[in-house]
């Protein structure tokens, strides 16, 4: 008779890559299956983005030339919306201006983190007295008031959309570097990135192939996050009137202009862009913290 095969176990080595690396995409998107918030957060941020940029192509309207004579018109015929002051189209100005939120927030974001992942990374695999003077360097520049220094510049100099983008992105990749530096520091005493630069692999090499790699996850969270601070930065400033000008709009503009109706219960100026605001922030919060979850919860096994 021939002896029954006896199944071993499963060795940590045989894992996948998603169970022994808690920071990768792989994992994050494995856990993200357990948060149905999370998924709601990003099929809701999927919709906001298909009304801002596919949404014209089935409303086109005029955002740029001014008409008076169909000022504030209650939602009707033609404007499902209605019309703001200056005859805009509300529904296609909140396209318009998601549109500019959207980008601004995107591309701050991702200066931000480019910015923050190799400063990071090479404070923690440097470690020491460069690791101590970059992050207290770090300390230093989140001290400075970044709204009321962004409030300065915008108010110096002409705003535009790439110009927005890269102010709070400047400043924004101080949170990115603490974190990122944080993941580096436990991925730097792992036997792949020990045995790495055993084997003569350069500082660069090791961040380029061994660490940033494996700390996407970590960054992907920072990202999103981050693109709903940027989201309420540019909803800020241009309530307060240092935003983008004409003809570029943006919902904290249009928010603005909305609240001098206020009196007039022109509603239609009001809360259709206050609950996009809300609807896009709340949306990428949901998905940020199930994906924060997702990493958290790997990197406890």
């Amino acid at each position: 008779m021939t002896a029954p095969e006896v199944t071993s176990p499963p060795s940590p080595e045989a894992e996948t890559w998603a169970e022994r690396e808690p920071g990768s995409i792989r994992s994050v998107l494995h856990g993200m299956r357990r948060h149905p918030l999370g998924v709601a957060g990003g099929l809701l941020l999927l919709l906001i983005a298909a009304f801002c940029f596919l949404g014209p192509l089935f409303h086109p309207t005029n955002q740029t030339d001014v008409d008076l004579l169909n000022a504030a018109l209650p939602p009707g015929p033609g404007h499902p919306l209605g019309t703001d002051g200056n005859g805009f189209d509300v529904l296609g100005r909140l396209m318009s201006g998601g549109q500019v939120s959207l980008r601004i927030g995107l591309l701050a974001a991702l200066f931000a983190t480019t910015i923050g992942t190799v400063y990071g990374a090479v404070a923690g695999l440097a470690g020491g007295v460069v690791d101590g003077f970059m992050m207290r360097l770090v300390d230093v520049m989140l001290s400075i008031p970044f709204l009321f220094f962004v409030l300065i510049l915008s108010a110096r100099f002409h705003a535009d959309a790439l110009s927005l983008s890269l102010v709070i992105g400047g400043f924004s990749w101080l949170v990115s570097a603490r974190l990122v530096r944080g993941e580096v520091l436990t991925l730097r005493v792992r036997e792949f990135v020990l045995a790495a630069r055993l084997m003569g692999a350069s500082r660069r090499r090791t961040i380029l192939t061994h660490l940033i790699p494996n700390a996407l996850g970590v960054i992907i969270v920072n990202i999103t996050f981050q693109v709903a601070d940027a989201v309420l930065v540019v909803a800020a400033l241009g309530f307060l009137g240092f935003g983008l000008t004409y003809p570029t709009a943006d919902w904290g503009s249009q928010l603005a202009s909305g609240v001098t109706y206020i009196s007039a219960d022109y509603w239609w100026l009001i809360y259709p862009v206050g609950g996009c605001i809300v609807l896009t922030v709340l949306a990428l919060n949901l998905l940020a913290d199930a994906l924060r979850d997702a990493v958290g919860r790997r990197a406890d096994r």
